[in-house]
């Protein structure tokens, strides 16, 4: 056997797992990882300019592709407690990161020791696992259990904290030898899914509800195969968006509070079965449970045992991974079809298409300032079907969801439970990495944009480029919608007349300036008939230059954009389309 330090070992193993992608910065404490990966040259590492946003980077990376782990690395102490928000953000939304940090040797940990924090204590609540490794003879262990943790079951984050003495120290290690331990995922019986399968054609308007597990399964082809043999629509969560492409003709629309179409919350409402799988039920999907489930069967299909029954008790649950459901789901159906016993749902389709061409949102608004809505329809017509778009939060985020469109799993990254301002940008970096040469396009609010607005460098240092739409109205405006049941508007307002640049018209911050000063291209529109152009020339310029190109649209300061607190009383506050002009990106365009 070969004596090596354990960081050499750790570093080995992050390659074998195929783990070769890192965000972060280094320090005094986590110095001898570094020195491992300089040693290796496998690693790549993106250097961030905060430790938060090294964490999105990681995240951004794992949501990219399939079989994707970020890694995240930092030094001691505020280093571990900056990568919390994004172990948060990962975890909330069933996503694999490894989080390493540096700390105190072992003998300083009880002596309030410089930066000595108990990141293991602090990070529990929101990994898989957290373990801060006291033993060099542990490095190994811990490392192959956390990939084995990060990839079984329901997917998640794990920080492993190494100790200065610790990554110093020797051991004997042969990386020839090392294994991944097996993964473990639950499997759907044959008799399961026969009673699902049963449930399902005995109802007369079925719905398929394709949540986040089906993406983290890459069961998304699976999941169309499945719906067209079945000719039952399907309702994307979220998370689940991109699992059937928005132009098929069995995608029925979102169903939600906020993130949803109209023809979607009614496509729910009247149908009689739904069958969930690799979903959540979140409270933005469901809504008042009452009118959720008021008439109707649920099966639910969820990885995680313990999270079927958590929102409301199924009348049938399945405790299997989604690809593995829905293999089964397809040969019992094949089995089915040959022998001619599927029902036709052919006209429930036909009434579900008959609504998602008819109940659309307006999107065509001339108004300067320009309103929202219009800048998602000439997104529509700007970028392809390729493109893949990054969100994480806010009415951009909320509007974007209701009007823009998805043509393939991982083209829609969001970070959807936890929602954390200032994750879009550094998470687009990651998803550059984990998609080089195709095209990424975020999406931010003004405030989200500032959060973390220093991660454009790392960009423009690094070569990463995409567009970076920035919906700017000076305000926090999901937060000032919420007011209105207050009658307020409290600490909302991000307008303060900019003595440096007095063309941001009392709009505050200047953005061009700001993303210029980083390193990056950026570009003001203020008419809606420039925007074209405008992502025209985002795009040639992204190509000239390799960095992130800045979109700031001005919008109009007060838009209230569609949501309800239940899916059958969502307040529509704009014009609805009442003609094909009105929506002219919709995906199946209104008769005049």
């Amino acid at each position: 056997m070969t004596k090596m330090r354990t960081v050499d070992a750790a570093v080995a193993i992050l390659a074998k797992e195929g783990a070769i992608e890192a965000f972060g910065l280094p320090g005094a404490a986590i110095n001898p990882f570094y020195s491992a990966m300089r040693a290796h040259g496998g690693i790549r590492h993106t250097l961030a300019r905060h430790v938060e946003g090294a964490s999105h980077m990681a995240d951004g990376y794992s949501r990219a592709a399939d079989g994707n782990i970020g890694i995240c690395i930092g030094t001691s102490g505020p280093a571990g407690t900056d990568m919390i928000t994004g172990l948060y953000a990962a975890w909330a939304d069933s996503i694999p990161m490894l989080c390493i940090t540096g700390q105190a040797p072992v003998a300083k940990l009880h002596k309030e020791d410089f930066q000595a924090v108990d990141i293991e204590s602090i990070a529990k609540p929101v990994t898989k696992m957290a373990m801060t490794i006291m033993e060099p003879g542990q490095v190994p262990g811990a490392f192959q259990k956390a990939f084995q943790l990060m990839r079984s079951g329901r997917p998640g984050p794990v920080l492993l904290d190494l100790p200065f003495d610790v990554q110093m120290a020797e051991i004997e290690f042969d990386i020839d030898a090392y294994e991944p331990i097996a993964v473990e995922k639950p499997k759907a019986s044959r008799k399961q899914l026969e009673k699902a399968l049963d449930m399902l054609t005995a109802a007369e308007r079925p719905l398929i509800v394709a949540g986040g597990g089906i993406i983290n399964a890459g069961a998304s082809a699976q999941l169309v195969e499945l719906a067209e043999l079945l000719n039952v629509p399907v309702i994307p969560t979220l998370m689940g968006w991109g699992t059937i492409p928005d132009d098929h003709p069995l995608m029925a629309g979102m169903v939600g509070l906020q993130t949803s179409h109209r023809y979607g919350n009614e496509t729910m409402l009247a149908s009689d079965f739904v069958i969930g799988i690799g979903n959540r039920w979140a409270n933005r999907h469901t809504g008042g449970l009452d009118t959720y489930t008021a008439g109707r069967k649920f099966v639910h299909i969820d990885i995680e045992p313990t999270q079927i029954g958590r929102v409301f008790s199924p009348d049938f649950g399945i405790a299997s991974d989604a690809g593995a459901a829905l293999d089964g789901l397809i040969e019992l159906a094949r089995e089915r079809q040959a022998a001619k016993s599927l029902p036709d749902y052919s006209a429930w389709v036909a009434e579900c298409i008959a609504r998602k061409g008819s109940l659309q949102r307006k999107t065509h608004f001339e108004n300067v300032p320009i309103k929202p809505q219009r800048v998602y329809e000439e997104m529509n017509k700007a970028f392809g079907k390729d493109t893949t778009y990054v969100s994480t939060i806010g009415l951009s985020q909320i509007a974007g969801a209701q009007l823009l469109h998805v043509f393939g799993p991982r083209k829609w990254i969001n970070a959807g439970q936890a929602g954390p301002l200032g994750w879009t940008a550094p998470a687009a970096l990651g998803v550059v990495r984990g998609k080089p040469d195709e095209t990424v396009v975020a999406l931010s609010g003004d405030y989200d944009f500032q959060f973390m607005i220093e991660e454009l460098a790392v960009g423009a240092q690094f070569n990463l480029p995409y567009i970076h739409v920035v919906v700017n109205n000076s305000y926090l405006g999901l937060i000032r919608q919420s007011q209105r049941g207050f009658n307020m508007e409290q600490n909302v307002s991000l307008a303060f007349e900019n003595i440096n640049s007095p063309e941001t018209n009392g709009y505050g911050v200047d953005h061009v300036k700001v993303a210029e000063g980083l390193g990056c291209k950026a570009i003001r529109v203020e008419n809606p008939s420039d925007l074209p152009a405008a992502f025209d020339k985002a795009k040639a310029l992204m190509g000239e230059f390799k960095v992130p190109v800045v979109v700031e649209v001005i919008l109009e300061k007060v838009t209230n954009i569609s949501m309800g607190v239940e899916i059958n009383g969502v307040n529509e506050f704009e014009e609805l389309a009442e003609r094909g002009a009105d929506a002219p990106t919709s995906i199946i365009a209104l008769l005049d």
